[in-house]
């Protein structure tokens, strides 16, 4: 039996910009369906119905919300975390998210032994990076 736990984001509006920038942080392979290849009329014909990418280590998938979902995200607050022993991949990972975001702790040795920081990138996603001492 195999279980897997794979994030699923909405944007307003702007998926396919933002699933564009984490396939060149993170690489993998990009697939983008929208609405128009479902026929979906009532919906902006360039919408992303659903986008998903797949890298080795995990997938992440993304859709452009209904009309009116913003409402209802009022008070939603989730992290994704990223964490293991690869120091250069984090590392690097870390600061292409900062790229016209903004780092909330930066990257740094903590009090556990590992190095942690926090990150939100351009489109409002809040990541959480941990680093695991090796050595430890």
């Amino acid at each position: 039996m195999t279980i897997s736990l794979s994030p699923y984001l909405n944007f307003a509006g702007n998926t396919r910009e933002a699933m564009e920038f984490y396939h060149d942080v993170f690489g993998g392979r990009l697939d983008i369906v929208t609405f128009a290849d479902f026929k979906l009329d009532d919906m902006p014909p360039d919408g992303v119905m659903h986008a998903a990418l797949i890298t080795d280590q995990f997938t992440l998938f993304a859709s452009d919300a209904m009309a009116g979902a913003e409402d209802s995200w009022k008070g939603t607050r989730v992290y994704l975390s990223l964490m293991g022993d690869d120091v250069e991949t984090l590392t690097v990972w870390f600061y292409r998210l900062a790229e016209h975001g903004r780092i909330g702790m930066p990257l740094e040795k903590q009090m556990w032994g590992d190095t942690y920081g926090q990150v939100v990138d351009r489109y409002g996603i809040e990541w959480m990076v941990n680093i695991s001492d090796s050595q430890g």
